[in-house]
């Protein structure tokens, strides 16, 4: 006997809808009862019989019907600060910088804190160059201003480096720099920990102002075809930011939160910050909208301080920075497996992945039945044929960002060359090879977008050119990293990632059919509809 289906509270249909089921053709309509999907139909009206008065059907006989997308590497935390910061990322050259933070400070109270937005790369300005302490100086002497470019890098004006403490005497931190000039002058430039100088002097803004960022972040990302996010960078403490924005419905998107362990060094520090992590799930915070996924680690630096194996451009005697002694993350590491949570690692350089693999076997060593995916290459940029068997061979998944390299390829080039550049997320052969991958943008680094995403992982391009044509991938390949493989990483397979009766109701509308349409046109595709757990999120 067969159970009778429900009536339908959204009643889609349209020229097709890809399951992304293995070996499923093409529906034409889909019915969603209370948040999850309950049937779907190769005729557009063979689910009518679902309808009732109140039932919301969406007739699109020109629309393509996809899952909805997880960025599986992105920073929604600093989108939401970055909401009301000064938009320098529309600016074209320096002058034009400048003269945005000019018109803010006019109307800004002295003394008030002056930040801008967080997503530019300062090659993509006509000069190539980020400002100095005399430029910003020059925009407002009145107020501190802080520039940041992704999340470690930044700029202060005089004004902000005397509340930071900062002088020409300042040491480095541990895994920072504070640059300097030539003649031993402060640029005002802060780099990787240093930057932590800057953000304990910043002014906290309330939780209102909080939630009301990560509204308008959140938004947008959906509007861009994400339904669910990985963030790999978040405070401990913002967990309760999240959990209220959820609870007032600011949330577009589900969020799987990685706690940042950037900041604990000792075995003391990482139990501190773990006891932290438990009392918040063991309070009953979670659900299907947010959850922890696990601990973030860096085990080396980004464009300008990714470990290598051979020097850097012009540079004979720098290889980058490892940020770790492997035996000390590899203790950290275990500490938090030990907890049952899993662990993403930031590696970008080869040498910083060989050290990781490395952190990864001795873990798997220590702990031969940990579970599949409990520990996870965050990026694993330039991964050379043996460290990529070794990852395979470990079983070990890897989150790839093609809008990281594109935006930020000019700035690696300068650091690397053109050769290591291009070499840069190998995805044909990672997956060629049986690699777990997914993909995601590393926003603010690179811009947030389902589309955008997949272009670049079928086109290669970047702001350098088209990098490394032979390491791209099908559309059909490069959708499966934002979704079937998403949710596979996660560990939500059973209810995400593919559209099949009984998973969560995370569909998108397209205009055209992403399988099929001119490529160039996938970099500016939007979808029409963005549906998160049946409840309409975005609509344009």
């Amino acid at each position: 006997m067969t159970t009778p289906r429900p009536p339908a509270d959204l009643l889609v249909r349209a020229a097709a809808v890809h399951t992304l089921v293995p070996g499923e053709p093409p529906r034409r309509a889909i019915a969603v009862t209370g948040g999850r999907i309950t049937a779907l139909s190769p005729d557009p009206h063979g689910l009518d019989a679902l309808l009732r008065p109140a039932t919301e059907v969406v007739d699109a006989p020109h629309a393509t019907v996809l899952p909805t997308f997880d960025d599986t590497h992105t920073h929604l935390i600093l989108a939401g600060h970055s909401v009301a910061g000064v938009p320098v990322h529309r600016a074209a050259d320096l002058p034009g910088f400048l003269a945005l933070i000019r018109e803010r400070a006019a109307r800004t109270p002295a003394g008030a804190w002056i930040r801008t937005t967080v997503n530019w790369q300062e090659v993509n300005l006509a000069e190539q160059r980020m400002p100095t302490t005399g430029e910003l100086d020059g925009a407002t002497a009145d107020h501190p201003v802080l520039v940041r470019r992704g999340a470690y890098n930044m700029v202060l004006n005089s004004a902000a480096l005397r509340l930071a403490g900062i002088t020409a005497a300042t040491p480095d931190p541990p895994g920072g720099v504070i640059e300097r000039d030539a003649d031993g002058r402060l640029t005002g430039r802060l780099i990787n920990k240093a930057t932590e100088l800057a953000e304990r002097v910043l002014p906290r803004p309330g939780l209102d102002e909080r939630i009301a960022g990560l509204r308008a972040a959140s938004a947008d990302y959906a509007a861009t075809g994400i339904g669910t996010v990985r963030d790999c960078l978040v405070p401990v403490e913002d967990l309760d930011v999240l959990r209220a924005a959820r609870d007032r419905g600011a949330l577009a998107v589900r969020v799987r939160a990685l706690v940042s362990g950037f900041a604990v060094r000792t075995p003391e520090e990482v139990d501190a910050l773990l006891d932290r992590v438990d009392a918040w799930r063991a309070a009953g915070h979670e659900d299907d909208r947010l959850s922890v996924w696990g601990v973030k680690f860096g085990i080396d630096g980004g464009f300008e301080a990714g470990a290598l194996e051979e020097p850097y451009q012009g540079q004979p005697c720098y290889h980058g920075r490892l940020l770790w002694e492997p035996k000390e993350l590899a203790d950290a590491v275990d500490r938090v497996v030990g907890r049952g949570l899993r662990v993403g690692v930031h590696a970008w350089g080869d040498r910083g992945l060989r050290t990781l693999l490395d952190v990864y076997e001795d873990v798997l060593a220590r702990r031969p039945g940990l579970p599949a995916g409990a520990l996870v290459v965050e990026h694993g940029g330039l991964a050379r044929p043996g460290q990529r068997a070794r990852a395979v061979a470990l079983g070990v998944p890897v989150t790839v960002q093609h809008p990281l390299l594109h935006d930020g390829a000019l700035t690696q080039q300068r650091a690397w060359g053109a050769e290591r550049t291009g070499a840069l997320f190998p995805l044909r052969e990672w997956l060629d090879e049986g690699a777990q991958l997914s993909a995601g943008s590393d926003f603010p680094v690179g811009p947030y977008g389902a589309m955008v995403s997949v272009w670049g992982m079928t086109t290669r391009a970047t702001v350098a050119g088209v990098l490394g044509a032979e390491h791209a991938i099908g559309r059909a390949e490069a959708i499966a990293l934002h979704t079937v493989n998403a949710a596979r990483l996660t560990g939500e397979s059973a209810g995400r990632g593919a559209l099949r009766p009984g998973a969560l109701a995370d569909l998108t509308l397209w205009p055209a059919d992403p399988l099929s349409c001119p490529v160039d046109d996938l970099r500016e595709l939007l979808p029409e509809r963005t549906v998160v757990g049946g409840r309409t999120v975005h609509r344009r």
